[in-house]
């Protein structure tokens, strides 16, 4: 008898999730074209002024980005620095933004996919994604092809887009709960 009652609860668990991400899917198919672009700058987040930047060398790390080991994403810059434990740059690389840009402030990876469909329907791999906005997940991912175009504006998406190689880079740094440092 217990093990029936295992399967039947198992059963409900798996119905009751799959219910849950089909009424997901459905929620993000059918959000208005007409809500434009949600940008970071709307509603910063406390202390989450400009940081300092070298304008002579566009790919120093911003002052102000924190410490240890992490990821520090530029919003304004389009750019990616992993930072090893030292604080040493390991690799910055440069970044097509997502339609939907996420709020200033300290993330940590949240989960990862090898291979998935983009929001934007694009095949991409190494997907690590650390937030979400208003519904719409936000992550790092690389394109299968190999293109970084622009995402339609139109379209509320959160891949924010980097080459095969440094989306590589990326896989292997930013394993989950790695910190995830967002700046304008």
């Amino acid at each position: 008898m217990a093990s029936s009652s295992a399967g039947f609860v198992t059963g409900l668990t798996a119905a009751a999730l799959a219910t849950i991400g089909f009424l997901a899917h459905q929620a993000s198919a059918n959000v208005p074209a007409d809500l434009g672009r949600t940008r970071a700058d709307s509603t910063p987040a406390p202390g989450a002024s400009k940081a300092p930047r070298d304008r002579r060398h566009p790919e120093a790390l911003p002052t102000g980005s924190g410490q240890g080991e992490r990821v520090v994403y530029s919003v304004d810059d389009d750019r990616v620095w992993l930072v090893g434990a030292g604080g040493e740059v390991r690799r910055t690389f440069r970044v097509t933004p997502s339609s939907v840009d996420p709020a200033p402030g300290t993330y940590a990876v949240t989960s990862r996919s090898n291979r998935v469909t983009g929001s934007d329907g694009v095949p991409v791999e190494h997907v690590v994604r650390f937030t979400s906005t208003e519904g719409v997940v936000i992550g790092f991912s690389a394109a299968l092809d190999g293109s970084t175009a622009k995402p339609d504006p139109g379209e509320r998406t959160g891949g924010i887009r980097e080459s095969r190689a440094d989306g590589d880079a990326m896989w292997r740094f930013a394993t989950i709960g790695q910190p995830v440092v967002v700046v304008p």
